[in-house]
């Protein structure tokens, strides 16, 4: 019974911590940003097609196949042209943003986890990256 009590008190701190998100200001914006993107279907394809142009250029690139400049500069051309879109542009901004806040709530919750304890700011600025990060 007591596992169950726990996870009702931790699924209200996560529901606690999702409606401070949501409270932000910046989190209406960056929901403005993705509706205007979910609903311009030209923004939409263009984001698609220069998505699907990376992938597989990437997974040429890994397979060893060689790549010509013209395919090179075909996809820049294309990102570019989608970075010039500021739907686009506010779309893929918003997902940095989006991006940002999950590391930084996982950051805390894997050190939460690694010290036993909630972690301060000086936990995460003592110039160590913590075990397993790759850079030691």
């Amino acid at each position: 019974m007591q596992a169950t009590t726990e996870e009702t008190i931790v699924s209200q701190k996560t529901r606690d911590l999702c409606q401070s998100i949501v409270d932000q200001p910046e989190f209406q914006i960056i929901r403005q940003r993705v509706e205007a993107f979910l609903g311009d279907e030209a923004a939409k394809s263009q984001y698609q097609s220069v998505m699907e142009k990376g992938d597989a250029l990437q997974q040429r690139q890994n397979a060893g196949v060689p790549i010509d400049n013209t395919e090179i500069a075909e996809f820049e051309q294309q990102r570019d042209a989608l970075m010039s879109n500021p739907v686009a542009r506010n779309f893929l901004e918003a997902q940095q943003q989006m991006h940002k806040t999950q590391e930084s709530v996982m950051q805390f919750v894997s050190k939460t986890y690694e010290l036993g304890r909630v972690p301060t700011l000086e936990d995460f600025s003592s110039g160590e990256c913590g075990s397993g990060c790759g850079c030691h």
